[in-house]
Parts: structure tokens; C-alpha cells; sequence
């Protein structure tokens, strides 16, 4: 066999599909994570500031943000292992299905892990679904403050109709309904979204919430993936007798 029939077969066994949902599970996982972290950072900052006076009207959310941010790392290094575990996998079932090294060997009890990855990733994809809509809810929140900012930069000549716009932290669940003074109003409101922490808090949100959807990709794609080579494993069982463990 020459070089290039070697090298034809060496890449005739590499699982592109878990390769790309790896590495689109990693740079989204890094996106949500790391922005994620900072931003939580960042909205315990500026309610601080700007929302709330007295430290026990805040207190509860920030044992609330610290609370995530342990989830988050806790996330991080769990994604990290499994999509390892998912890429080897990937090669596994890729070499079975395609016999790259020679005559077909999938074993029953790789067949079962293969299905038992399939179930566990189907089921990761569906909490994620809801941690992608969760991570939609502070976007959302700080679209409507930058719109009423915008707002309130148009209407500059009529300082009676500015004040009455307002952005209030609790409505949205953020303080308590006793909290001083609980919401940003008029020129106020304004300032704050001039502010570097706003503006850095708002995009850092947008990128975790684009890396929430990454990694829901990459799910996807996993899926699609191991179960394409399932299928294929248990039709070239049905060929040759593989040796059970």
C-alpha cells in the first residue's frame, strides 16, 4: 500500500461531522462560559449602582448570580469531557462503519454505548433547548432598556413626557417590590446606558446568548451524527457477526 493509499484511508476513518459539533461545542461552550460569567458580574454591578441603595435589596440576586456562576464552571468542564467522549466515540463508530481497519469488529457492548450516547446527548439537546430560551431573558431585558434609552434621546425637548419613561429592575423580578429606588428614569435612564458597564454588559449577554445557540447546534449535530452511524453499525451487524464483549 503506498503513502497516499495510507493517508486516503487514515482520513477515510475521521468522523468530520463530530469533528465540526466539537468544535463548534467548544468555541460555544467558551462563548456562553466565559460571557456569560462576566456579564452575570457585571448586572450585579450596575444594579448595585444604579437600581438599588441598600445592600439587602440586592443581596438576594447576588447569591442568585454567584449561585450561576458555580453552574457555569461546573458547565464548562463537564462540555469539555463529554464532547471529548462524543469525538472519540465519533471515531469509533466512523472506523466500524466504514471498516478502516479491515475485516467489520463492532462489538454489542459498543453498540450499547453508542445508543446510550445517542439517548444522553437527545436529552442534553432538550435542556439546552431551554437554556438557550433562558439566555434570551436578559437580551431581551436590555433591548427594552436600550430602546426606551433611544427613546428618551429623541424626546430630549420635552423633559415632562422623558421623565415618565422609565426602566423598573422589578418588575422584572431582579429586586424586590420594596427596593429604593428600584428603577431608572428620564435622563437617568439615559446616562446609564451611556455608560461602558452597559454597553459591554449588553453585548456580553448577545454573546452568550449566540453561544447558547452554538452549542445547541453542536447537540444537534451530535445526534444527527451518532445516530447515522448507529444505523449503519446495526445494518453491518445484521452482515457480519460481531465479537460481543
Amino acid at each position: 500500500m503506498g503513502c497516499y493509499d495510507c493517508c486516503m484511508r487514515c482520513l477515510g476513518g475521521v468522523p468530520y461531522c463530530s469533528l465540526v459539533a466539537t468544535l463548534l461545542c467548544f468555541s460555544g461552550i467558551a462563548l456562553f462560559c466565559g460571557c456569560g460569567h462576566q456579564a452575570l458580574t457585571e448586572t450585579e454591578r450596575l444594579i448595585e449602582t444604579y437600581f438599588a441603595r441598600n445592600l439587602q435589596d440586592y443581596i438576594t440576586l447576588a447569591y442568585i448570580i454567584q449561585y450561576f456562576q458555580y453552574v457555569i464552571y461546573g458547565l464548562a468542564s463537564f462540555f469539555f469531557l463529554y464532547c471529548i467522549a462524543l469525538l472519540a466515540e465519533g471515531f469509533y463508530t466512523t472506523s466500524a462503519a466504514k471498516q478502516t481497519f479491515g475485516e467489520f469488529r463492532s462489538t454489542m457492548c459498543g453498540r450499547c454505548l453508542s445508543s446510550s450516547f445517542i439517548v444522553t446527548t437527545y436529552v442534553l439537546a432538550v435542556l439546552w433547548l431551554l437554556v438557550f430560551a433562558f439566555s434570551a431573558l436578559p437580551v431581551y431585558f436590555f433591548y427594552n432598556m436600550d430602546a426606551t434609552c433611544r427613546t428618551i434621546d429623541i424626546l430630549t425637548e420635552t423633559p415632562a413626557s422623558i421623565n415618565q419613561l422609565c426602566v423598573d429592575a422589578r418588575q422584572y423580578g431582579l429586586l424586590p417590590w420594596n427596593a429604593v429606588p428600584g428603577k431608572a428614569c428620564g435622563m437617568t435612564l439615559s446616562n446609564v446606558c451611556k455608560t461602558r458597564e452597559y454597553r459591554m454588559t449588553y453585548n456580553l449577554y448577545i454573546a452568550a446568548f449566540a453561544g447558547a445557540g452554538i452549542t445547541l447546534l453542536a447537540l444537534l449535530t451530535y445526534t444527527v451524527s451518532s445516530t447515522y452511524n448507529f444505523a449503519v453499525l446495526r445494518y453491518l451487524g445484521r452482515k457480519g457477526i460481531g465479537a460481543r464483549c
